[in-house]
């Protein structure tokens, strides 16, 4: 890995634990004006204060709120898109390019493959020429790889999940995302199969702060991956800053969710 990742990615994971919060807020263009992105800025601003690592906004929303006011936060562009509207909603497409990214001064990019879509073979040669790109321009790429498509029968499929968090690190990702498996142990497996961090994915709301807390925790802490990527989940919190708080006191600091909950609640 080249200076100038190494350099970004340190605004992205933290130097001391090794690991990442980062909450993705591109769901604008695939719902739009959700709860929560209504305010991007002020949204961005509970989340930096809470302790997030990094967000992932879309490039025209950038300007709307892409720092927190008294706390840093790492700025990742996502490049792909497809939306609810669309009858084919898991082939997505590129909106962005790195250069782009760069000029708006971001710490990141990050891209979306759905392995088992109908145009799985265009979004994995997108995802070559953005990992090209990224290693010119000393980029780092992370890519959310879900196991999505009409002959998919379980997305969570712990083998499946193994082969598309290899797949990202394979074609150059220097983060994956992908869905958790359900149980620490056949997550354990795919983190050990992936030579690069594994985070893993928010997905839809959970029914409560504890459910939240304990798979960030098997995931984490008994499972060994590197991080989350969460979104509506922390976004659409009634306590955004506290919710992140009770995340990275277990990303960083291996509290427990017990303890994790007393930080919510206090």
């Amino acid at each position: 890995m080249g200076i100038g990742k190494k350099v970004r990615l340190e605004r992205i994971i933290n130097r001391d634990t090794g690991k990442t919060i980062i909450v993705p807020m591109d769901h604008g263009v695939s719902s739009g004006p959700m709860k929560g992105l209504v305010n991007i800025k002020e949204t961005v601003e509970k989340i930096a204060e809470g302790g997030a690592n990094a967000i992932i906004l879309h490039k025209g929303i950038v300007e709307q709120g892409h720092r927190g006011k008294g706390k840093d936060v790492g700025l990742i562009v996502h490049m792909s898109a497809s939306t609810d509207l669309s009858l084919r909603k898991n082939d997505k497409v590129l909106v962005c390019t790195v250069e782009e990214a760069i000029k708006l001064g971001a710490d990141g990019v990050s891209i979306h493959v759905n392995i088992g879509a109908e145009d799985e073979k265009q979004m994995l040669k997108d995802f070559g020429e953005v990992s090209k790109k990224c290693l010119e321009w000393q980029m780092p790429l992370i890519a959310m790889l879900y196991y999505r498509g009409p002959e998919v029968k379980n997305p969570f499929d712990p083998d499946a999940i193994a082969h598309i968090a290899r797949l990202g690190a394979e074609l150059g990702a220097d983060i994956v995302k992908v869905p958790y498996t359900g149980n620490p142990e056949s997550f354990k497996k795919v983190v050990e199969g992936c030579p690069v961090p594994v985070v893993i994915a928010g997905g839809p709301k959970v029914n409560s702060d504890r459910e939240l807390l304990q798979m960030i925790y098997d995931a984490v802490v008994t499972a060994g991956c590197a991080g989350l990527s969460v979104g509506r989940n922390v976004f659409q919190h009634d306590n955004i800053v506290g919710i992140t708080r009770a995340l990275s006191k277990i990303v960083h600091e291996n509290a427990t969710v017990e303890e994790a909950l007393k930080e919510l609640e206090g």
